[in-house]
């Protein structure tokens, strides 16, 4: 192994964990906008972000939102992550194939690449885990202890 190729293995947990949190946050403040049109308003008819809020209960939009608002700030915290990231690996996957697969074969034809890219940095999530900064590796040190 290069000296690189050691260096780069040695902080790949911190590194996992920066990828981790900035995911979460960025699944959280896109769950937010549907949610509660903030920070900025949903697309509105003349392509701007002035739109309102999803309707509460409005299938499958509102309930969308709900998941990713939460299996976010659990990404953000890194907790239950494995199992915050099948839940969001799933809600992609479902998003993909009952919203954008129906209008075109290929996710660059139907408009569904973040729901592709975000299936798999989910399912990335569930082999890798949360990384070193994550409430989950505290949780693991703790059991490791007794």
């Amino acid at each position: 192994m290069s000296k690189l190729d050691a260096k780069l293995t040695s902080v790949s947990p911190y590194v996992l964990s920066i990828f981790r949190i900035v995911f979460g946050l960025l699944l959280t403040i896109h769950a937010t906008q549907k949610l509660f049109a903030w920070p900025v308003g949903t697309p509105a008819a003349d392509g701007t972000l002035t739109g309102p809020a999803i309707p509460v209960g409005m299938w499958p939009y509102w309930w969308g939102g709900l998941i990713e608002i939460v299996v976010g700030l659990l990404l953000v915290a890194g907790l239950v992550t494995r199992l915050a990231a099948l839940v969001g690996s799933g809600e992609m996957a479902f998003a993909y194939f009952t919203q954008h697969q129906p209008t075109g074969l290929w996710p660059i034809e139907n408009g569904g690449e973040l729901a592709v890219h975000n299936c798999f940095a989910f399912f990335l999530l569930v082999f890798t885990g949360g990384g070193a900064w994550a409430l989950d590796a505290l949780r693991e040190g703790k059991k490791t202890k007794r």
